[in-house]
C-alpha cells in the first residue's frame, strides 16, 4: 500500500516535471519582471537620457 502511494507520487512528480505547457508564459513573465526591475533601478539615468535626446531633437528641429 505505501509502496503504491510512493510510486504514484513519483510518477506524478515525473509527469509534472516533464510537462512544459506553461513554460512560455513563465518565461515571458520573468522577462517582464527583469525589465521592470532594470527600469526601476536605472530610472534616473533613463530619464536623463530621454531628456537629453528630446533636447537634442528640439534644438535640431529649430535649426531647420
Amino acid at each position: 500500500m505505501v509502496k503504491r502511494i510512493i510510486t504514484g507520487i513519483v510518477e506524478r512528480t515525473r509527469a509534472f516535471a516533464g510537462d512544459d505547457r506553461g513554460i512560455g508564459v513563465v518565461e515571458l513573465i520573468l522577462i517582464l519582471v527583469v525589465l521592470i526591475g532594470l527600469v526601476v533601478i536605472f530610472r534616473d539615468q533613463l530619464t536623463s537620457l530621454v531628456n537629453s535626446i528630446f533636447e537634442r531633437i528640439v534644438n535640431d528641429s529649430q535649426a531647420v
